[in-house]
């Protein structure tokens, strides 16, 4: 099945996923999960007693939920955490391999993150964004020292859709231009432009803002392009890519927006020379690459930023998720020199409340430090090469449901199939299903559309890995389409 048939049905597939989301928080009666029981007491977060069954009730019947139909809505509560583990309030444990949203990197609870932000919060809980901040400054240095040469400043936002939106007006406002070319195969938030640059089946119920094209990128398990070598399928991408732009005419193209390793829409990594091909095309016809480092950065792939191994140098780079492991809500852009010093003696239009907050400038801070003293980069990419990659290579030849594996760092992806010679994808309800009987068994994983993402946080142990991976594999065995 093609990008197209996936989205053309968008209302089907909004219930599908309400479904989905109503369906995969629900456990068997009395049924205990195995998870990790090393985390320290389960009781510990809730001083009330309450129960797995009244918390979420008491939550469904007061908050409004993202992406779901709300009716019937049964969402797993959680009551505390530590590490990779996170436990409920029956008592259940869970490994969470899923870092929530993909963005606790460093994990639950983790000492010197807490403890930045408690710093801050007995110091100068709050600050308009005019004033100065050293806590800020020292957050925009400390991401700074992890770009490429030439870039400059940093803005921050409250999170991922609104750094991409701010990229994107970044970009129209220096080039004078208005169109913002994207993937398909893409997730890049929730906000007016990011939703619409956004290729998923989200983007349809919510197209309002101008100015967007899309495009298909390399995806060599569902090729649009008739590849059959990685080499092909980069070559034929970057072709379709620059008749895209000559189509739509160059002088009318702001910029390029790129997740690096494109994560919600199946975690593609791109094969070697597409992202150094795509700075080439910016370059030929003077477009800006904005490259969308949301999920991918801050160690997810065992670098750095993901597009540290592509040989490729953006324009704009837009962060938030795994900067601070989602302690405190925050994101940003990293801005080039040229850009930035286009606003010297410019207004820059756009502006947040709190953009900078020192509660979440401190988070960012507290991180950067851990994953620097703890090697927590070089250890994701340990895991990947040595570890979870091998480990999930051979649960996908032992298990024909799984039709490929990919990934990088602790990035991966299963793409799961009802028949692997078609490769026709595993109907959402059914992976939903699969995603409940994992939980039941203590993991909380990553499910989206037909896949399964495996994506711990960066500093998990071989032992961890390992104790998932057994559940992953009971799971596959004892699945029944």
């Amino acid at each position: 099945m093609d990008d197209m048939s996936l989205t053309s049905t968008a209302n089907e597939t909004l219930v599908e996923h309400a479904d989905a989301a109503a369906t995969d928080a629900q456990q068997p009666d009395g049924q205990q999960p195995t998870g990790p029981q090393d985390a320290g007491p389960a009781t510990g977060a809730q001083a009330d007693g309450r129960s797995n069954a009244e918390v979420g009730a008491d939550d469904a019947s007061v908050v409004f939920h993202s992406w779901s139909k709300q009716g019937g809505l049964k969402p797993l509560p959680l009551a505390g955490g530590q590490g990779t583990t996170v436990w409920d309030h029956d008592g259940n444990r869970y490994l969470d391999f899923s870092t929530q949203l993909v963005f606790t990197n460093m994990g639950h609870q983790h000492p010197k993150i807490i403890a930045g932000i408690t710093e801050q919060l007995g110091t100068l809980a709050t600050v308009a964004p005019a004033h100065g901040n050293a806590t800020r400054a020292e957050a925009a240095r400390l991401i700074l020292q992890r770009a490429p040469e030439g870039f400059e400043k940093v803005f921050f936002t409250n999170g991922g859709a609104d750094a991409n939106e701010n990229a994107i007006r970044m970009a129209r406002l220096v080039t004078g231009r208005t169109k913002v070319l994207s993937r398909y195969r893409s997730y890049h938030g929730n906000t007016g432009a990011a939703i619409v640059a956004t290729g998923d089946w989200r983007r349809i119920p919510n197209e309002h803002a101008t100015g967007h094209v899309h495009f298909f990128g390399p995806y060599l398990y569902r090729s649009e392009f008739w590849a059959s070598t990685p080499e092909e399928e980069c070559a034929r991408a970057l072709h379709h890519l620059e008749r895209t732009v000559q189509a739509e005419g160059p002088e009318s193209i702001a910029a390029i927006l790129l997740e690096s390793v494109p994560g919600t829409a199946g975690i593609m990594v791109p094969p070697p020379g597409y992202l150094s091909g795509v700075r080439a095309i910016c370059d030929r016809y003077d477009i800006k690459l904005i490259l969308d480092e949301v999920m991918a950065g801050f160690g997810r792939t065992g670098e750095w930023f993901a597009f540290d191994a592509h040989d490729v140098r953006p324009d704009l780079i837009t962060f938030a998720k795994g900067v601070n492991s989602g302690y405190v809500p925050v994101g940003g852009v990293i801005i080039s020199s040229d850009i930035a010093h286009a606003f010297d003696d410019r207004v820059f239009p756009g502006g947040l409340t709190y953009s900078g907050h020192p509660l979440a400038a401190a988070s960012i801070v507290a991180t950067q430090r851990a994953m620097a003293e703890e090697g927590a980069v070089e250890n994701a990419r340990r895991i990947g090469a040595d570890v979870l990659g091998p480990a999930l290579v051979e649960l996908g030849a032992k298990h024909d449901v799984i039709g490929e594996v990919r990934g990088t760092g602790v990035f991966w992806a299963l793409e799961l199939v009802a028949d692997p010679e078609t490769r026709e994808p595993l109907p959402t309800p059914t992976v939903a299903a699969l995603k409940s009987d994992l939980i039941s068994r203590g993991l909380l994983p990553f499910a989206t559309d037909n896949r399964i993402h495996v994506v711990p946080p960066i500093n998990v142990t071989d032992d961890e890995v390992a104790r998932a991976l057994a559940i992953y594999d009971e799971a596959f065995t004892a699945f029944r389409p």
